[in-house]
């Protein structure tokens, strides 16, 4: 159980306070109402270009990581398709130099064009070096677009070419900053061993005089029915083919999403799970395979991944994956089954609630989805689902007219052919 109060600015900053004074420590967590679903099309990147930008220095502290290092304070962040996620950990006895210095970057950056060429340079680095030449790398940026036709999950978070990190101009970061960066579109979380009567002063002081923006309206294009089988095939210099086929499902919000995070539990989580089981241990066709859904807030994806041996073609290893998920639908799941990835789901949960730090962040994104509550109430949802609404869920999206699969082809094995 995560305890916590909240309040809101009158700016319409939200915030949320958890006491722990079990250790010397406190948190500050803000997340941000933007992801690379809110970008333009024509402008991708720009969410996770700022997630860079944003420890450039702001107009009154040229240097963000020398003072809270200082202070004992360690920092990061993180970009997805829904949101950006900013997080400081530091000694409670110093906890006004993480509000100093979050206030005013939120109150607005430094705008430097050195800054900006310097992360312009890291991001096209970071494009071409995770993206681009490692092996499979490029996976998502072909699998986004087979997926999706109309919502922005389109493209990937790293954006959808190089281009338009390069083509970024200034006016594009400030426009980008003064839509998204306003604390009317921000959570705030302080955790940690710090009061909630000092927490409520110390942002009232730092976060409270920062102008609210304009609201930010959120209307994105909804993503059709996918009524067609989707294929595609790539042949690159990798090791060994991999076969990946995505399904769309739900998003976090439905009441079923459970349902459908157990199910891709049951068929591709660990070396216990159905795959990796009979097609790893069992027939050797891969060297290794997994499922696991997307877990975004708008309708997201289960995705098998797995790797082929050699001696196996890419289209008896799908096969072979299709009876693994015909078994599923046709209703062939145990109660020991349920139960063994309930208990798996369970313990991630309580064990993500160990540290701070990730206490601070999941009563973020619960905040983010609606209902702060979520965070308490995730162990009761998971041991809800039943064996019938698992075995319905895998009935719902394992159709053909709903899948969509890459052959990604290993060009030293076409040479051998």
């Amino acid at each position: 159980m995560i305890e916590y109060k909240s309040f809101v600015l009158e700016n319409g900053l939200k915030v949320f306070v958890h006491e722990d004074s079990s250790s010397p420590l406190a948190v500050i967590n803000i997340l941000y109402n933007v992801g690379s679903k809110d970008e333009s099309e024509e402008k991708t990147g720009f969410a996770h270009l700022f997630e860079h930008l944003m420890f450039g220095g702001s107009v009154n502290i040229p240097s963000y990581d020398e003072p809270l290092e200082r202070a004992g304070g360690e920092n990061n962040a993180f970009t997805s398709t829904d949101i950006t996620n900013y997080y400081i950990t530091i000694p409670s006895v110093n906890i006004e130099t993480a509000f100093w210095l979050e206030s005013d970057r939120m109150l607005s950056l430094s705008f430097d064009q050195k800054t900006l060429d310097i992360q312009k340079s890291v991001v096209i680095e970071e494009f071409k070096q995770r993206y681009l030449n490692q092996p499979y790398g490029d996976v998502w940026l072909k699998l986004r677009p087979l997926v999706y036709k109309e919502h922005p999950y389109k493209w990937a978070t790293i954006g959808k070419e190089i281009s338009h990190i390069e083509s970024a101009e200034m006016q594009d970061v400030r426009d980008f900053f003064y839509k998204f960066y306003i604390p009317n579109n921000a959570i705030l979380v302080i955790a940690g061993d710090i009061t909630f009567d000092y927490a409520k002063a110390l942002t009232e002081k730092w976060f409270g005089p920062i102008p609210a923006g304009k609201p930010y309206l959120r209307n994105l294009p909804v993503e059709p029915v996918q009524k067609e089988e989707r294929r595609q095939e790539v042949i690159a210099d990798v090791p060994l083919d991999a076969l990946y086929k995505v399904y769309h499902m739900p998003g976090r919000k439905d009441p079923e999403y459970y349902s459908y995070d157990l199910l891709s539990d049951i068929l591709g989580r660990g070396k216990s799970s159905r795959l990796y089981d009979k097609l790893v241990k069992e027939k050797e066709i891969f060297s290794s395979i997994s499922a696991h859904v997307s877990g975004t807030a708008d309708p997201g994806l289960i995705i098998i991944e797995g790797k082929i041996n050699g001696s196996y073609t890419l289209e008896l290893a799908e096969a072979e994956v299709q009876k693994v998920i015909d078994e599923l639908v046709a209703g062939n799941i145990s109660d020991d089954e349920v139960t063994k990835v309930k208990n798996q789901s369970e313990a991630s949960v309580l064990f993500g609630e160990v540290e701070l730090l990730n206490r601070s962040m999941n009563l973020a994104y619960a905040a983010f989805l609606g209902d702060p509550e979520i965070v308490n109430k995730e162990s009761e949802m998971i041991q809800n689902v039943t064996k019938e609404s698992i075995i319905a869920a895998a009935k719902r999206i394992f159709r053909i007219e709903n899948s969509s699969t890459l052959y990604y082809r290993a060009k030293s094995k076409l040479n051998e052919n």
